[in-house]
């Protein structure tokens, strides 16, 4: 079969409604709103925006109706070239919509979702002509089910599968983490799962816990990433973060994610991978909102030349 895209992903997607304050809240406390935005989100939503933007060919998989926020949703996905074709649209569904609360002071932010009305993609949508057209698989936490048969049938084609977890509390969640070929994790899940304080073990000990030969990538935020296993080696290895003047941290982990895969895409090393992901999640730091920091390959590029 052709190969239709290069990162084909399904999960969350959100409609993202940012407010700005110079100082987050405590309770009783009234402060001002110095900036609000509307802005497309969500764990697979930025990643498969991030790979586009680096030049891949990204398409969404989920499920999307006719409300405002579904149609929010896709026109920013066409905005941003990412193919839908692939949507089912389903009249009742409608994306996540969070509200998040960003300290300008800190670039630090909390966020609110509401899951009313979403649908995820099940086991019984699935099927292998969809998977064998992408040259990489996209997953998160959120539709368990039809993540397990995508995994399976990416498998079957040897179609690689990256995936960005950040709970199991879903029904078989537990089940999915150790099938992944690359696994990128935050080190507040990793420690979670793993029982480990250091970041470097519990890259070790999530390799441990994997069915298949895995590359396994625990985030840090501004201590950087560790990574290890696949054709990254047996050695664990750090990635510092690049420093950058943050404003808002939104989407950061997101856009690491979208990057990693489009390189997977294309074939690049893990550790050019990785270094390309820390780049463009540094670059995205430096503007506000989940995807309108999201940098293109010229200026990822220019960033790491000034550290080769």
């Amino acid at each position: 079969m052709a190969v239709l895209w290069d990162v084909l992903g399904f999960g969350a997607v959100t409609v993202d409604d940012l407010i700005y304050v110079d100082q987050y809240p405590l309770p009783d406390m009234k402060v001002a709103v110095v900036d609000k935005q509307r802005q497309g989100g969500g764990l697979v939503g930025t990643a498969l925006v991030a790979a586009a933007r680096l030049g891949a060919r990204a398409a969404y998989a989920g499920i999307l109706g006719d409300d405002e926020l579904s149609i929010f949703t896709l026109s920013e996905f066409a905005r941003e070239g990412v193919d839908c074709s692939p949507v089912l649209r389903r009249a009742a569904a409608r994306p996540i919509h969070s509200m998040i609360i960003v300290e300008s002071v800190s670039g630090q932010r909390s966020i609110m979702a509401s899951f009313m009305g979403v649908q995820w993609r099940g086991a019984q949508d699935i099927d292998a002509g969809l998977i064998a057209g992408c040259r990489v698989l996209f997953i998160d936490h959120h539709a368990v089910a039809g993540s397990l048969r995508a995994v399976a049938l990416a498998r079957a084609h040897a179609i690689p599968t990256v995936a960005d977890i950040e709970r199991e509390t879903e029904p078989g969640a537990a089940e999915l983490a150790p099938l992944v070929d690359h696994l990128i994790v935050s080190v507040n899940y990793a420690q979670r799962k793993t029982g480990e304080g250091e970041p470097e073990r519990m890259v070790q000990a999530l390799l441990r816990l994997s069915k298949v030969d895995a590359c396994v990538v625990v985030t840090a935020g501004e201590r950087g990433c560790w990574y290890g296993g696949g054709a990254a080696g047996d050695g664990v290895r750090h990635q510092p973060a690049y420093p950058v003047p943050v404003v808002d941290t939104t989407g950061c982990g997101d856009v690491f994610h979208g990057v990693y895969a489009a390189c997977v895409a294309r074939g690049e090393p893990i550790d050019a991978a990785v270094r390309m992901a820390s780049a463009a999640a540094a670059i995205k730091a430096t503007q506000q909102g989940g995807r309108a920091g999201i940098p293109t390959r010229a200026a990822v590029d220019n960033l790491l030349s000034r550290y080769a």
